[in-house]
């Protein structure tokens, strides 16, 4: 008799072949609001599909009622970009399960890094740089550099990062630290809500050698003395935030839970008769605190 563990089915995330679908059988989970429609992003990907095709195929779902009929979960302005140049069918991936909240979280929305992971499907497909460049509406040394865009950078970052807005040069500061710095500074621009390459810079410059790719040039008027102690100040200052962080994140569940609490007891008319004859001065601050959760 054999022995071992029991092999589980694994359930597909895509049907297994891609579908050619009439654009008028797909239903968008959203409009695109003016914005998008006006930016630059948008006008690279017309671009870009006029010049080389589809790269990325549309994700789509079947209704539950109509199997024909199809939902989006991603790729909006790609259809949106097709259905104006007046084709009236694309290739889609079938998605097997409605995750359109969690395929979206795990698709990158942070432009520079889509654009990064198009430019090497694109590549591998045969299309040659210069006409990459032209569909994206620059020169093929920039292509060449957003080709390389992640090359350096650990995983961890990658994947927090993926929904970010950050600027390629914030990626090159990355890039001269080891791993773990990588993820801290990461880590430590997410909780400031900060990506310039200004703040990236300071946070290599506050990192020490150790923890570098390459040793850090010495910097003109500091002694190595008050540069170790500018790396001591940043690594308590990182401390510091990262505690301000999980305790915002406690404090800040114990204010829902008690103004909560604070909005049940004061649709009691009793109690509000009764604060307002004995209690008027609590009874104002309880009302400050419910009606500013209102206006969040």
């Amino acid at each position: 008799m054999k022995t071992g563990a029991t092999r589980l089915p694994v359930s597909l995330s895509f049907e297994s072949t891609s579908l050619r679908i009439p654009i008028a059988e797909i239903l968008p989970l959203k409009q695109l609001p003016p914005t998008v429609l006006k930016s630059v992003k948008y006008a690279q990907i017309a671009a870009s599909i006029a010049e080389v095709g589809i790269i990325e195929p549309p994700v789509v779902i079947r209704d539950r009622q109509e199997r024909e009929k199809f939902h989006l979960l991603d790729g909006h302005v790609r259809l949106d970009v097709l259905a104006k140049r007046g084709e009236t069918e694309v290739v889609c991936l079938v998605a097997t399960e409605d995750e359109a909240y969690t395929y979206n979280r795990r698709v990158s929305r942070l432009a520079i890094i889509q654009e990064h992971k198009m430019i090497l499907k694109a590549i591998e497909k045969g299309v040659p740089e210069e006409r990459l460049a032209r569909a994206l509406n620059i020169n093929v040394a920039s292509l060449r550099h957003k080709k390389s865009l992640l090359e350096g950078i650990c995983p961890e970052v990658v994947e927090i990062l993926k929904e970010k807005h950050v600027p390629i040069n914030t990626i090159g500061q990355l890039k001269k630290m080891k791993p773990m710095r990588q993820i801290e500074a990461t880590e430590l621009m997410v909780v400031m809500n900060k990506f310039s390459v200004s703040y990236a810079t300071s946070l290599v410059a506050a990192t020490p050698d150790s923890m570098l790719v390459s040793p850090k040039k010495k910097i003109a008027g500091l002694s190595e003395d008050q540069i170790s102690l500018m790396e001591q100040e940043a690594a308590t200052l990182d401390r510091e935030v990262k505690t301000i962080e999980q305790d915002y994140g406690v404090d800040h569940l114990d204010l829902v839970l008690a103004v909560g609490y604070l909005s049940k007891l004061l649709s009691n008319a009793r109690v509000v008769r009764h604060l307002a004859q004995f209690h008027p001065d609590i009874l104002a601050e309880f009302q400050k605190l419910t009606d500013l959760r209102k206006a969040a």
